[in-house]
């Protein structure tokens, strides 16, 4: 038997939990029709079958039709979805995996204008800044029927065969009760006492109890200190816990600390990369040991040794990697099998979160398989026939297509021009907030150490250095070089630098600067940052109507933080059409796509950040020779089917090109790229 702390038992009533690993509740937005099919069910599955010993199902299923999905979220107030939750049920406990679900009424914090469209509801009536409808000041009519439709929630997810249910009581309606930020209320629901803000989430709990019984199992997942001034303190949220605790109905306290209303107060409550790691952990550990209630806890917990750490030291019972499973799915196996060091890390980038709070779907950052893992698999079969692979590129798109095609028994070479690998992901890395990206590399390169890759570092590839290895397949993954091009000029821009050269340390910034951002990404903001630490006046500027969108909401918030307390100006709508040499100075002739008003302005230096342009050369010089001209059949690629296209009958190998050799994208669609047609292989 295992002495690891991890992997030991846990009893929650009558659910033995086989060890101490969960997913905490995440709405990954792969509903459809707000029904649970077959994508979610083999997203958890794909966890359960590795070990997790509990999957906490849905970021919040919806139990009112004024609950509108903004976050594509499970209906739960339909009676359709208790087969598709027995469905997704039976596909964890095959494997052993306890699963729950999490119910919530999202109350302000949606909007109104999707689903059936109906006025939101809270008990304040001063809209979520993060999703902008002001919200109907809640009635005693809705409070009543808002606390029958959770019951009827929680019964259909016992209906469905879950073995719990957890409650939302965080940035919420239950939260917006309890919590004297967020109500404007008088009466027995009213701001007025500590006793009456809980009432509600209370009457709820209550009559979720009468509904399904004493045996099934009912969680809260609530914030116990809302870190901000006049609202719910360490001290309070201790007492709520213990009050918690004395009902008797609840069978665990799942603690978060933070609110979630703006995305700076998120991104404290939830940490993306660069943030301390685990910074609630302790706060977690007080709250079990004054209640002695079961106690569940989750924020950036992304390592194995931070894990083992909060359940030896009692701190918790279960420990939610959530973030860490998306990265690999397959932790808690690698942990059981003593592969510790095979892990696939979670680099924090926050690429799933962001994600969803832009009604896009959840995506791991450098793992393509997740929330894909009915097309894409997590783990790599070998191939029939072993063939010689040739990568030119050691960037994330070369290294994942020569990890894969090595995991596939592929006899495989790699050319890196640089002396290092890593392409962009080691200049992001420049930034030390942004230093957990290099993992996306590290980790590749060893598990191409492990399968015998060669490579040859300070080697510019030539067409003969690639033939001479008679290859099967090349794979050209260059990446780009920045584009200086303003935009339908064709021109370079004179006398500018780029992003790249300010990230990189080649330029020193000037007094002033502008940085030009045309491609909204990091890297411009990267820029901006470095620029405003050497004490420099910057103006970021932009031809779109809001600037970084490529960044998005959790990963702007710590660039924020450095660039505001600076000299740092954010201009919107405006494009620069040229510069020219004043002096020692730069003018910028700045226009924009709404009029044909122009303006000049100096300034000592101009950054321009406009994405990259294929470094390509190698590819179009090898193309004559390859059977297949470098072409891709798309539906093969789509649908999982090995390449085939020949336009070259005297071509000795397939050539492919992935990545920013293609077009300007990101770290995700290059990994993407390589996984899906090396797989194939």
């Amino acid at each position: 038997m295992t002495k690891d702390p991890l992997l030991q038992p846990y009893h929650l009533k009558h659910l033995t939990l086989k060890n101490r690993i969960m997913t905490t509740s995440h709405e990954p937005a792969y509903p459809e029709d707000g029904m649970p099919k077959a994508r979610y069910r083999a997203y958890h599955e794909e966890r359960a079958k590795a070990g997790v010993a509990l999957a906490m199902t849905a970021g919040s299923a919806a139990v009112s039709k004024d609950s509108p999905p903004v976050f594509n979220n499970i209906l739960a107030y339909k009676d359709e979805v208790v087969p598709w939750i027995q469905n997704l049920t039976d596909g964890c406990h095959e494997h052993g995996c306890a699963v729950m679900i999490q119910l919530t009424h999202l109350g302000r914090r949606t909007t109104w204008n999707k689903g059936n469209w109906l006025p939101s509801v809270s008990s304040s009536k001063h809209r979520e800044p993060a999703h902008r409808a002001f919200p109907k000041l809640i009635e005693d009519w809705d409070i009543e029927r808002i606390i029958t439709e959770f019951a009827d929630a929680a019964e259909r997810m016992k209906a469905g065969g879950m073995d719990g249910i957890e409650l939302q009581v965080y940035g919420h309606l239950l939260d917006q009760f309890w919590s004297p930020l967020t109500n404007d209320l008088v009466g027995p629901y009213g701001a007025d006492t500590l006793e009456n803000r809980m009432r509600f989430p209370l009457d709820v709990l209550a009559a979720i109890r009468k509904r399904v019984g004493g045996d099934f199992i009912v969680g809260f997942r609530y914030t116990a200190d809302e870190a901000q001034r006049g609202g719910i303190t360490a001290e309070d949220g201790l007492k709520i816990s213990q009050t918690l605790a004395r009902t008797g109905q609840l069978d665990f306290l799942n603690v978060v600390r933070g609110r979630i209303h703006t995305d700076p107060a998120m991104t404290d409550l939830i940490p993306i990369q660069g943030m301390k790691n685990a910074p609630h952990l302790d706060f977690a550990g007080q709250v079990k040991k004054l209640t002695g209630m079961p106690t569940f806890h989750a924020a950036k917990i992304p390592d194995v040794a931070t894990a083992r750490h909060a359940v030896q030291q009692g701190l918790l019972d279960m420990v939610g990697m959530t973030r860490a499973h998306m990265a690999d799915p397959h932790l808690v196996k690698k942990i059981m099998e003593g592969r510790e060091d095979d892990i696939r890390p979670c680099v924090g980038a926050t690429y799933c979160l962001d994600r969803i709070y832009e009604a896009g779907d959840a995506l791991c950052i450098h793992n393509a398989a997740t929330g894909r893992e009915l097309s894409m698999p997590h783990t790599i079969e070998p191939a029939l026939v072993k063939r010689k692979v040739v990568v030119v590129g050691a960037g994330p798109a070369g290294l994942e297509a020569a990890r894969v095609a090595a995991e596939r028994g592929h006899d495989v070479v790699v050319f890196e021009a640089q002396p290092d690998p890593g392409g962009q992901v080691r200049l992001t890395a420049q930034t030390p907030r942004r230093r957990e990206m290099i993992s996306i590399i590290d980790w590749r390169m060893a598990q191409c150490a492990a399968r015998d890759v060669v490579f040859h570092f300070n080697t510019w590839a030539e067409v003969e250095d690639i033939t001479a290895l008679n290859p099967d397949v090349v794979i050209i993954a260059t990446g780009g070089m920045p584009n200086t091009e303003l935009f339908e000029t064709g021109q370079d821009a004179p006398h500018v630098v780029t992003s790249w050269d300010m990230i990189a340390g080649n330029v020193t910034p000037a007094p002033t600067v502008l940085i030009y951002d045309e491609a909204g990404d990091h890297a411009g903001l990267q820029a901006a940052e470095i620029a405003a630490a050497s004490r420099a006046t910057v103006e970021v500027m932009t031809p779109d109507r809001t600037f970084a969108p490529g960044v998005m909401a959790m990963n702007l918030v710590p660039y924020m933080r450095a660039l505001q307390e600076k000299d740092v100006t954010f201009t919107v709508a405006r494009r620069l059409l040229d510069v020219a040499r004043n002096g020692n100075t730069l003018t910028a002739i700045i226009g924009t796509d709404y009029s044909n008003h122009t303006t000049e302005k100096d300034y000592d230096q101009i950054v321009v950040n406009y994405g990259t342009l294929p470094l390509d050369e190698i590819y179009f010089d090898l193309k004559p020779l390859s059977s297949n001209g470098g072409a891709v059949d798309h539906d093969a690629l789509i649908n999982g089917a090995p390449q085939a296209i020949e336009r070259n009958n005297t071509g000795t190998f397939q050539l492919f090109r992935i990545g920013d050799a293609v077009s300007a994208r990101n770290t995700h669609a290059a990994i993407y790229d390589a996984l899906r047609l090396v797989k194939d292989l």
